[in-house]
């Protein structure tokens, strides 16, 4: 299986509103290019909220076709639009329910997932989940390798978070307010220390203070 060219944004967003409404609004899909923009700039369950133009979405669905994830059908007044994710990847109604998950919010934990996709597909639990999850992380490199990949849990956080890689490799930099709370805590790390040591310099001043006035007490006994 040849790889797929990397997804844009937005055309992991028009998959993944497909993927959503075809179980969400069964009766007014295939979509029409409206519904779809109106989709794609949805923002509610939406990571990150877009603002695109009928057109912008017009080219995406039109690189979306030829690469054959995006068919399109005429009805009887508009063109309407159709996913085949499951057939290009070649992968299971419950990945494709994921995969649709992720690319519409992003990054999320398994439980955090088995929430969002539970319109498009009901997971019995957290754990079934995890095991599609590995499928498609483990997916080997004669199929196509893998779709989505356990990113390094973030400082603060219980639980890691899968994202998606139809859109290529995923940038795990550290997000800018744990580079915020870093460089404050480097900043004050010396102002801290300078502190403690003042603070050890009291306390022994103090001891020696006690012990010589019990020395002068017992010298008074």
């Amino acid at each position: 299986m040849n790889p797929l060219p990397p997804l844009s944004l937005l055309e992991a967003r028009v998959l993944g509103v497909l993927v959503e409404k075809e179980k969400t609004v069964a009766d007014t899909y295939p979509l029409s290019l409206n519904a779809l923009t109106l989709g794609c700039n949805q923002k509610n369950n939406r990571e990150p909220v877009l603002a695109a133009a009928e057109g912008e979405v017009l080219a995406a669905i039109d690189n979306l076709k030829s690469a054959n994830w995006v068919i399109e059908s005429s009805g009887a007044r508009v063109t309407r639009y159709s996913h085949n994710v499951g057939r290009v990847l070649r992968v299971p109604e419950q990945s494709v329910a994921l995969l649709a998950a992720l690319m519409l919010r992003g990054p999320q934990t398994a439980a955090e997932l088995r929430s969002a996709a539970e319109r498009l597909h009901r997971f019995a639990d957290t754990s079934s989940v995890e095991a599609f999850l590995d499928e498609l992380a483990n997916r080997p490199e004669a199929g196509g390798g893998p779709l989505v990949v356990l990113l390094p849990r973030r400082p603060g956080e219980r639980e890691a978070r899968w994202a998606h890689l139809l859109s290529g490799p995923v940038k795990t930099a550290a997000e800018p307010e744990v580079l915020a709370q870093s460089r404050a805590t480097q900043a004050t790390t010396p102002v801290l220390e300078q502190r403690l040591e003042a603070l050890h310099s009291e306390v022994a001043q103090l001891r020696a203070d006690l012990a010589a006035l019990r020395a002068r007490l017992d010298e008074g006994r």
